[in-house]
């Protein structure tokens, strides 16, 4: 049952955040042609609620892919126990929120 959870939640992810890279590359060209320093970017996302909650989001769909997509190649490359590959994708997807929420934080407050 864990692995059709994770299965379930890689691929809700995935889903959550295809739209979103498109939008950020989207989002990156326009900045780059328009000649847009990163003080202009930054200074545009301030304080922006939909700029937060847009990368926000990504954050969260991206620890939870991450850490689980981790977790299969931990599997695959050295058949590490069950109990591990629990520890090493909490561990990696708590990680890669809390580093992700901070630069969103950073950027958009």
């Amino acid at each position: 049952m864990i692995g059709l959870r994770l299965y379930l939640a890689q691929r809700i992810s995935a889903m959550i955040l295809a739209p979103l890279v498109l939008g950020h590359i989207a989002t990156m060209i326009y900045a780059v042609q328009n000649g847009l320093s990163a003080a202009e970017i930054l200074g545009r996302t301030q304080g922006s609620f939909w700029w937060g909650a847009f990368y926000g989001l990504f954050v969260a769909a991206v620890s939870v892919h991450a850490a689980i997509g981790l977790r299969a190649i931990a599997y695959e490359t050295f058949g590490l126990p069950s109990r591990w590959l629990d520890v090493l994708t909490w561990v990696v997807g708590i990680s890669l929120f809390l580093l992700g929420s901070r630069a969103v934080a950073a950027v958009v407050l």
